[in-house]
């Protein structure tokens, strides 16, 4: 088993979030509009935070938020802050892997922090949990959950960020259970798209050991079995623990298919013998974003079609 893999290694936890801090918000992606940045700030205000951003992420190249110097030093700046207690990103869209080869990664280990995104934002959280050890956060961006009224799953986002050990991750309606069993791992993973686009490059995502959360947007059925033969073909299921499912918003073909998305994936990894949920809201969602901390403990129960996935410790210290 990789040495590096999560389940190998003791995780470097932040501090936790309180009352008062200031949130730092960033663009490391996709270009951001104004009255949405705007609006998701407010929201985080309403929650007690204290939302700070620089001016430039407003800036905007092609389709990326400013030049990839730009995203990475703001990125960078908002790490090494005293002032700044956590980051969230503003959205997702496209661009987070032009930041792997200009991050300063020794600066960034010495300041850890709570790191929050989702989507194309996957690269960054897999990339901060396999290199530095950080538990990363696959939870609610400011200028889009954040932004929208029912847009954050509040009980999760604050029992994540807060230190709650041990919690439940909310069960919310729609959730399934594909394959039934019990497991525990670290949980790990985020946008499959992304996860998959990291095979063969220096950065390959490390799923030995791991629940594996996987999640996407408006890819048909026939595109998440290319994306999962992939993981397959390539030995990343060999070694996980279950395997949780997102909303998959979108993942159809057309109206009328004839099949669901959970027989698909299920003819995937249902030889694995491991225990694989369908539905749990994180990430792309229709409604109430639920937070899920990366690189601590969990524990997936699947029994009679019923899904439990318990956090088993926390994942920031006091």
């Amino acid at each position: 088993m990789d040495p590096m893999s999560p389940s190998n290694r003791q995780p470097v936890k932040p501090p936790a979030l309180r009352p008062g801090d200031t949130v730092g918000v960033i663009a490391p992606a996709s270009n951001i509009q104004r009255a949405e940045l705007d609006a998701g700030c407010e929201a985080l205000r309403h929650a007690g935070y204290r939302p700070f951003y620089f001016d430039s992420i407003l800036e905007q190249d092609l389709y990326f938020a400013g030049s990839v110097e730009r995203r990475a030093r703001e990125l960078e700046e908002m790490f090494v802050r005293d002032d700044v207690r956590a980051i969230v990103c503003a959205r997702g869209g496209y661009g987070a892997n032009y930041l792997l080869r200009e991050l300063d990664l020794e600066k960034i280990k010495a300041h850890p922090k709570i790191f929050v995104g989702y989507s194309d934002i996957t690269t960054l959280l897999t990339y901060f949990s396999d290199a530095a050890g950080f538990v990363t956060f696959h939870g609610p961006m400011a200028a889009k959950d954040w932004a929208h009224e029912d847009g954050v799953e509040l009980a999760s986002w604050q029992a994540a960020v807060s230190g709650a050990t041990p919690w439940n991750v909310p069960v919310n309606a729609g959730v399934s259970g594909l394959i039934e069993g019990d497991a525990e791992g670290v949980l790990y993973g985020g946008c499959l798209s992304i996860l998959v686009a990291s095979l063969g490059t220096p950065y390959e995502i490390k799923t030995a050991g791991t629940i594996l959360f996987l999640e996407d947007l408006a890819a048909k059925p026939y595109q998440i079995d290319r994306m999962l033969m992939q993981l397959k073909l390539a030995g990343h299921f060999d070694a996980v623990r279950g395997i949780v499912f997102g909303e998959m918003v979108d993942c159809v073909q057309n109206a009328n298919q004839r099949y669901t998305l959970q027989e698909v994936v299920t003819r995937i990894v249902g030889e694995l013998r491991v225990p694989v949920a369908f539905g749990v809201r994180s990430g792309h969602v229709t409604s109430g974003n639920i937070t899920l901390p990366f690189g601590v403990r969990a524990k997936l129960t699947v029994r009679g079609g019923q899904v439990a996935l318990r956090i088993l410790e926390s994942a920031v210290t006091p």
